[in-house]
């Protein structure tokens, strides 16, 4: 298979960068939303955002996009997604963005830690180093046993650890299967999931409810998109540091929107789980140009 890859590092920080809006903006939507309409509700209509987006695409490739190889993983990978997206929109009910946001950024270090039994790949002291690091800001962000503990507050670290999961089994078929291939499949099977358990909460949406719903999914898909665009054109590692940029959006939205900001202590928190990560993703790098 050809390589579409790009070398143009500004190009991709700014695709990276123009991502953590649409990213930030899909969050404090559902934010909103989570605070009167059921989480289930909220994520079918998310995944019906983006399967309608992906058919289009679909069907304007003559359906090509839906062959794989690997139609197990895609399963895993959509359920996956799935657990991640109705994980912490729950989140979303009862913390301030922020802490959400911050939290869930542990998703490299859980990537680190499944790649052991998934992938079979050796993880140095180095890398659980920065791992036990990125745990311990999630500690400094949580605060067990503090007089301002909740449990929610373990929710987005449960969704980072499902996302985890499935960026773990997009790697297992990357060599097979194109991006456009992978989305599909996962709004495919989210939907489809969504839709099974759509009426354990159920309620009668109002014509707010579906816009924003639908807005949701519209720009957290263009979001994902623009994220995969923009690792065609630099390293992992060189836009690692830029994704961070949606605690800030996040925060600046959630204090627009709901009177809300981050206190000191996640700031503090958010700042050793991003030093964590981008050790992590430094290590990958290294990690990468190693001979084989």
């Amino acid at each position: 298979m050809a390589s579409r890859r790009r070398d143009a590092p500004l190009r991709g920080i700014g695709l990276i960068l123009l991502s953590t809006a649409f990213l930030a903006i899909s969050d404090v939507a559902s934010k909103h939303l989570a605070a009167s309409v059921p989480v289930l509700q909220i994520s079918w209509l998310r995944f019906g955002a983006f399967l309608a987006i992906m058919a289009a695409v679909v069907l304007r490739g003559g359906g090509r996009q839906l062959r794989t190889r690997r139609p197990l993983l895609h399963v895993l990978r959509g359920i996956g997604l799935v657990a991640s997206s109705v994980v912490f929109v729950s989140s979303l009910r009862y913390l301030p963005i922020a802490d959400a946001t911050a939290t869930s950024f542990v998703t490299p270090l859980f990537v680190t830690a499944l790649s052991i039994p998934l992938l079979g790949e050796k993880v140095g002291w180095r890398r659980w180093t920065a791992t036990t690091i990125g745990l311990v800001g999630v500690l400094v962000i949580v605060r067990p046993g503090g007089e301002g503990f909740q449990a929610a507050s373990l929710l987005p670290v449960a969704s980072a650890l499902a996302w985890a999961f499935a960026l773990i089994m997009t790697r297992m078929m990357s060599d097979t299967e194109e991006p456009v291939t992978t989305l599909a499949w996962s709004a495919l099977i989210g939907f489809a999931v969504l839709t099974l358990l759509l009426p354990l909460h159920w309620q009668m949406p109002t014509r707010e409810t579906l816009l924003i719903g639908l807005f949701i999914g519209v720009a957290s898909t263009i979001g994902h998109w623009l994220v995969i665009l923009g690792f065609r054109h630099a390293d992992a590692s060189l836009l690692a540091p830029f994704s961070y940029t949606q605690l800030l959006g996040v925060s600046v939205l959630g204090y627009f929107v709901f009177s809300v900001l981050p206190d000191l202590w996640t700031l503090v928190g958010s700042a050793i789980i991003a030093g964590s990560g981008l050790y992590t993703a430094h290590r990958e790098r290294i990690r990468a140009r190693m001979p084989a």
